[in-house]
């Protein structure tokens, strides 16, 4: 118990450093003990501060939300765009723009009115996972149905994007690599209270995850009603993926491997332990790509360097497990 404190408040420590870095790094250097101009106050305010905070809620969501489906279906390689959240936020980006094509959307409302078709898209798609889960009880059965509409959603992105217009197509395309500066003041109003959301499922379902480790039969033996706890797993997920996704656009990995370094370095697989450890270390995975996107004269996007750290620790994964 003690240890498992000391980790969290060194991560706590780590991330307060880590968040102070990110918003004192980029094209022009902020020193916090430096007096800073009306320019550099502005890109703090206006930049700066909301890229930060929206790093921190972004890495932690998508972690608790990958941690639990990695134990609904019993999958180390599970991940929070398993049931196909992500692919319908981008069929609804791709609905938009080739709507944009047709009547002339100009670019500047396309990108106000991206986030809000993600959100329908997504919306989509976890309403229709959520009905089938009514119907079918083998989790195995509801992964190969996720899969399924995330498969049919990036064919339809796919015949879409022969319709759309090259600006509006490169809008769709900029939006996939995933950006975590898009998001303003006015962006986290909704974004947050989703969120929250998100997290009061995944605090409802904190005791029955415990029994869904040993299997269903056993968590059924110790008196947890499955279809429910799989029911606020599915909705966790699809807030919390699907409110980071229509905002930020797709993150890989992050929600794959995080959960795996929380189980690595606590080491139990308790999810009063690994639900806050997965959103602390997420949070910081996701500052830390931040920073080094942020390095660039040209910043890379969030996927991108989240995937070079990411890729590396599922082939471990991979490697180890056979």
């Amino acid at each position: 118990m003690k240890r498992n404190a000391g980790i969290f408040i060194g991560l706590g420590i780590v991330l307060a450093l880590l968040f102070c870095l990110d918003i004192c790094s980029g094209s022009i250097w902020l020193w916090p003990f430096d007096e800073l101009s009306v320019m550099e106050r502005n890109i703090l305010h206006a930049i700066r501060l909301p890229k930060a905070i929206t790093a921190i809620l972004a890495g932690g969501a998508l972690s608790v939300s990958g941690l639990i489906m990695q134990t609904l279906f019993r999958n180390p390689l599970a991940g929070p765009y398993t049931l196909g959240v992500s692919s319908g936020a981008s069929l609804g980006v791709a609905l938009l723009t080739m709507l944009s094509a047709i009547g002339g959307l100009a670019a500047g409302g396309l990108a106000v009115s991206l986030p809000f078709a993600a959100c329908i898209g997504a919306t989509l798609v976890l309403l229709l996972v959520l009905a089938v889960s009514k119907r079918v009880t083998s989790n195995v059965s509801l992964l190969i149905v996720g899969m399924m509409f995330g498969s049919i959603a990036g064919a339809l992105v796919s015949l879409l994007q022969n319709f759309a217009n090259p600006d509006a197509l490169k809008l769709f395309i900029v939006w996939t690599l995933g950006s975590l500066s898009s998001v303003s003041w006015s962006d986290m109003q909704l974004l947050i209270p989703i969120l929250i959301l998100g997290t009061l499922f995944v605090i409802l379902a904190m005791k029955p995850l415990n029994g869904l480790l040993l299997g269903e039969d056993y968590a059924r033996g110790l008196g947890i009603h499955v279809g429910r706890t799989r029911l606020f797993i599915v909705l966790a997920t699809g807030l919390l993926a699907g409110g980071v996704t229509a905002f930020c656009g797709p993150i890989a990995f992050i929600g794959v491997a995080v959960p795996h370094i929380a189980r690595g370095i606590f080491h139990t697989s308790n999810h009063r332990v690994t639900i806050p450890a997965s959103a602390l270390i997420g949070a910081c995975l996701l500052l830390v790509c931040d920073v080094l996107c942020s390095l660039f004269v040209y910043p890379l996007p969030i996927s991108t360097v989240s995937a070079l750290f990411g890729a590396p620790i599922i082939i471990w994964i991979i490697l180890k497990k056979k």
